[in-house]
């Protein structure tokens, strides 16, 4: 028997946010659902291919998450795979002594939702404040249509291309810390 791993895929922005409660304000109105409150503690291990990282929601509640996405400005395609634990402590421990960490990012996220799209108003420790769309694919749209939806949310969310950033959390963190934040 031949074990394949399904990967889901959404196109994706992120940016600097320079005023959250003009952000916050605009994303009510458009959004559908919402707002969820979520505190997220994501700790990186190392990984070949792509990233593995473990993300706690409560003690009893995480999930691991591979994804494989370009690091460019604007909207990207991201390929990912979730799989729930009960128990995230103790399987970021054995990750850790596998694998080796690479880094932790720890963030408070309000999220709303807009049609197929996660709109997520972050606010990440020693960083501030950013936005994330999260434009998941579904049925038989394209990438492209995707990254209109994208595209067209920046627009209404009064996003400029400038605040754009092109890498995760972790890796603005390492710039400004140098290395490892635990």
């Amino acid at each position: 028997m031949k074990w394949r791993l399904v990967m889901a895929r959404n196109v994706e922005i992120k940016a600097r946010v320079a005023d959250p409660r003009d952000l916050e304000s605009r994303a009510r109105e458009i959004a559908d659902e919402g707002p969820f409150d979520l505190a997220q503690d994501d700790t990186f291990f190392t990984c070949a291919r792509g990233r593995l990282k473990l993300r706690e929601l409560a003690p009893e509640r995480g999930e691991l998450i591979f994804y494989r996405r370009e690091d460019k400005t604007g909207p990207k395609v991201s390929e990912y795979s979730i799989v729930a634990t009960s128990n995230p402590a103790e399987l970021r421990a054995m990750l850790s002594n596998a694998l080796g960490v690479i880094g932790r990012v720890r963030k408070r996220r309000r999220l709303y939702f807009a049609g197929n799209t996660r709109i997520h108003l972050d606010e990440v420790e020693g960083l501030g404040s950013f936005l994330e769309l999260e434009v998941v694919l579904s049925g038989s749209q394209t990438v492209a249509d995707a990254e209109a939806v994208a595209q067209s949310l920046m627009r209404e969310l009064g996003i400029p291309r400038s605040s754009l950033i092109q890498g995760a959390y972790l890796d603005l963190i390492e710039e400004q810390d140098g290395g490892f934040r635990a």
